[in-house]
């Protein structure tokens, strides 16, 4: 429509104008005329003055046809330029308002995206193609230390320390140099001194024309990311407990130090002596101690290119690189006399430590080092067979020592009950290897108390449910430990069964009858016997007559009756 009215309006703008052209060239024509259609008129000279007044008046109305006609075309084409001059202000309002639209949108759109960069914890900035800031986030703040008004303007050099800054500027000019993103990890130090580690790329980027014209960065803070991954890489190599390697990593090294310039290339092999002992006697925690002690002295004794490592449960390597066998003979002896030393500091003997070692060395380059490592554990073995019987021996004394300090079973209990049980043994007619055990069985059978705590063992009073249910674990304890010494394993069953009843109520395995081994039974009736015969922490001793009664009473009931009837009659005779 506006075009339509526009194009009337020029239409009609130009007939006006063809029409004053018209006028125009007829009032011409009329004033050129003029004097020759006068004069031809009137002749007569009596009518010159009217012919005067003719010609004047033509001269008047073509004067007024003239001033017409340019007045009317001097208004048209001021009309014309008004109309302009008003679409053109149209058009520069229009123009306006979709500037003034456009400006603040954009002002919302900057706003919304620094927010939005802000909200990043990520470190984001960007710089000009000489590196200088432009611009950063809250983050970007934090790390530097500054406001970005005071980082816009300002290079590396300006902000960092020297090496910090070099290293940030040799990034910058290599992404730039190569047009290609770049990225690194770096360890980086904030104004609170605090180490971080930085996970940083930078992209570049360019204007309409494909000109680099800055760089934008972003840095991400993954140092709990990198301390897990050097946790799981440490766990990966090393033995939770100890500290030391593991044995993945131990051959790794192996694989590594196994060539001819490190040789001669040596092995030692060692196995802690009881250890299974210590755990089921005193509980894995003291095992652990034991672990982390012995693994202290070995690394004490060994040079810091060793690789020391747990191989096992109790097992550890340690290869020695240009060592030969004097070398690793000498490092052996020093192990030992180290153990030997911190056993002598430890209060309790029952924390003996002591390692078997073997050593082995592979001198020339032909040698299978597989060979070289089956000596050393030979060797290892020959020396634990010497050394282990006469350690558990130190060990179960130690326990024994142990289990009278903490306990009311006394050392004149264990003596007493060994002579009563042998008496009633030998009046049952059992074998002397039976005797023997007999006795060891008596003197032993509660070994497993000594995992109980020493508040529960001497109470007073009245022991609570789960008190009570901890007591009841002794046999199972006790058995445990029996099966961990060569000495103790032929009466570990005996131990087990010591709590049974004949009528099947007894505890662990709720046995009855003649299920329950002979030796257990014999020592039943013979430990309540001397059990109520003697003072104890929760009761005074019984008169001895009603111990006899209370036996006599359970006889069929807690105990073999004929192993009763026969050691109340060897009580009553005064055989016992």
């Amino acid at each position: 429509m506006y075009r339509f009215i526009e194009k009337k309006k020029n239409t009609a703008s130009g007939q006006a104008l063809r029409i004053s052209v018209i006028y125009l060239l007829v009032g011409s024509l009329w004033i050129l005329l003029s004097d020759k259609v006068i004069e031809w008129l009137f002749l007569d000279p009596h009518t010159l003055i009217l012919a005067s007044l003719l010609k004047g008046w033509f001269y008047v109305l073509a004067s007024a046809c003239l001033i017409y006609l340019l007045v009317r075309t001097a208004l048209i084409k001021i009309a014309q330029t008004n109309l302009q001059l008003s679409k053109a202000n149209r058009q520069l309002a229009d123009s306006s308002d979709e500037y003034r639209q456009l400006y603040h949108e954009y002002v919302e759109k900057e706003a919304l995206l620094k927010a939005m960069i802000n909200s990043i914890p990520d470190l984001v900035f960007y710089k000009d193609p000489d590196s200088n800031y432009l611009g950063c986030n809250k983050a970007f703040e934090k790390f530097v230390g500054k406001t970005e008004l005071d980082i816009i303007g300002k290079n590396d050099y300006d902000l960092f320390d020297q090496a910090v800054a070099e290293s940030f500027r040799r990034m910058d000019q290599e992404m730039l140099s190569q047009h290609q993103s770049h990225s690194n990890e770096e360890y980086v130090t904030y104004p609170d001194d605090t180490v971080v580690c930085l996970d940083t790329l930078k992209t570049p980027y360019y204007d309409t024309s494909g000109q680099v014209i800055g760089l934008i960065g972003i840095s991400r803070d993954i140092t709990s990311r990198k301390q897990h991954e050097d946790e799981v890489k440490y766990l990966n190599y090393h033995d939770s407990l100890t500290g030391l390697y593991n044995r993945p990593f131990f051959q790794e090294e192996l694989a590594r130090l196994d060539t001819p310039r490190q040789l001669p290339l040596s092995i030692i092999i060692g196995d802690i002596n009881g250890l299974k002992l210590i755990n089921d006697a005193v509980g894995h925690d003291e095992g652990d101690k034991l672990l982390v002690n012995v693994a202290r002295i070995l690394k004490s004794n060994c040079r810091s290119d060793d690789i020391i490592a747990r191989t096992g449960g109790d097992e550890f390597w340690i290869l020695l690189p240009k060592t030969d066998s004097e070398g690793a003979r000498l490092v052996v002896e020093r192990i030992k006399k180290s153990c030997h030393e911190y056993s002598r500091e430890q209060e309790n003997d029952a924390y003996y430590v002591d390692i078997s070692l073997g050593f082995a060395t592979k001198q020339s380059p032909e040698e299978s080092f597989a060979k070289i490592r089956n000596d050393a554990e030979t060797y290892m073995y020959k020396r634990k067979l010497l050394e282990t019987r006469s350690l558990h021996s130190s060990i179960i004394a130690s326990i024994k020592t142990t289990l009278f300090e903490k306990s009311n079973e006394t050392e004149a209990h264990a003596t007493r009950l060994a002579t009563m049980t042998k008496q009633l043994g030998q009046a049952l007619g059992l074998s002397e290897d039976d005797l023997v055990a007999l006795e060891l069985f008596s003197t032993l059978h509660d070994i497993g108390k000594i995992s109980i705590d020493r508040e529960i063992l001497t109470k007073p009073g009245r022991l609570s449910d789960e008190e009570w249910d901890e007591i009841k674990k002794h046999p199972e304890v006790g058995y445990r430990i029996a099966q961990a010494s060569p000495e103790l394993r032929p009466i570990s069953e005996l131990i087990l069964t010591h709590h049974e009843r004949w009528d099947g109520q007894g505890y662990p395995q709720g046995l009855s009858g003649e299920k329950i081994p002979l030796l257990a039974r014999i020592l039943a009736v013979a430990d309540a016997f001397d059990a109520m015969t003697e003072d104890r922490s929760y009761r005074p001793a019984l008169p001895r007559e009603q111990a006899i009664a209370e036996i006599r009473r359970n006889s069929g009931v807690q105990f073999d009756p004929e192993i009763t009837e026969l050691f109340l009659r060897l009580i009553e005779n005064g055989s016992t």
